[in-house]
């Protein structure tokens, strides 16, 4: 185990360096550059800028002095958001991405398990049909459509809910039913699938003949097999969903991690680009080696190596 975790920690860091090499370079290859939008500002100006923030210098000495920073957890100034670093940027954007694509993922998991299993255990009933339309339908509709959806209904027609930022509990409610109702629909098809799989074993089979209980049975054989499909998902649902849906973010005028990614790529600002691309993609590779473990956890038979 202990040499498994280290194995994927090393590719971790060589999949993180990749990453922050090619979003560097091909950032740079882009014409124009962060300084150019701004109003009225001389030659002059613009080369003491550069000057400051190093972006005078050759392209590859600007990646070696950028990479070497970045070692030590140092992305670097705002080249946009004047005396704000770009760690301060993510240290406190973050946690409200997080909080709301947590319980997105808690949600959606939480909902899509069941679902899945009801409709596995209703095969071909009324029942099932219609978790399979709710499902397709959540995996076929856009995020944005679903956030217009809501927010007209809701927000407009009933004025249940409201419809900007985060003050409040129920401005919960609305991004949180948006970014989950995808992953939902998603689980619950894979639940579904893997579950018919499940219940078709000969184990499970040989339960039903002896007599053993159905709730034992579906509960403590059935439902343990067939999760570890959704356990592999939520690897990587949970790094998309914490950092917060960009359209989603958007949309509720939250302020996360997700609308200043967005804000950085349209200004050009080179070091949010870079921090907050090393930093998502350092939470999506963690999240995947942490999955490998709870599967290990769950599974005791499967052997890591």
């Amino acid at each position: 185990m202990v040499r498994y975790i280290l194995k994927r920690l090393g590719l971790a860091i060589v999949t993180i360096w990749i990453v922050a090499t090619l979003t560097f370079f091909l950032m740079n290859m882009v014409p124009g550059g962060p300084f150019l939008s701004e109003k009225a500002v001389s030659p002059k100006a613009l080369a003491t800028l550069e000057e400051k923030y190093g972006l005078d210098k050759p392209l590859f000495e600007q990646y070696i002095t950028y990479m070497k920073g970045a070692v030590h957890g140092d992305f670097g100034d705002s080249l946009k958001q004047r005396g704000r670093t770009v760690m301060s940027i993510i240290t406190t954007k973050f946690p409200v991405s997080a909080r709301v694509g947590g319980l997105a993922v808690l949600f959606s998991f939480l909902l899509g398990v069941p679902l899945g299993c009801i409709s596995a255990l209703n095969r071909g009933k009324a029942g099932d049909n219609a978790i399979i339309v709710i499902a397709t339908c959540g995996i076929a509709v856009p995020s944005f459509v679903v956030c217009t959806v809501l927010m007209y209904i809701f927000g407009v027609r009933l004025k249940w809910l409201p419809t900007l930022g985060l003050s409040t509990w129920k401005n919960y409610i609305m991004p949180i039913a948006a970014l989950a109702f995808y992953p939902t629909a998603y689980i619950t098809r894979l639940m579904r699938s893997s579950m018919l799989d499940v219940l078709g074993q000969d184990y499970m089979r040989t339960a039903r003949a002896k007599g053993l209980n159905q709730f034992i049975s579906l509960f403590k054989h059935a439902l343990r097999n067939a999760v570890l499909p959704v356990v592999t998902y939520l690897g990587p649902l949970l790094a998309y969903t914490v950092t917060g849906s960009f359209i989603v973010e958007k949309i509720f005028t939250i302020p996360g991690l997700g609308g200043e990614f967005i804000g950085s790529i349209t200004s050009r600002d080179y070091t949010v680009i870079m921090g907050t691309t090393i930093f998502l993609a350092a939470l999506m590779v963690i999240m995947n080696v942490i999955v490998d473990i709870v599967y290990k956890l769950v599974d005791p038979r499967i052997k890591l190596k």
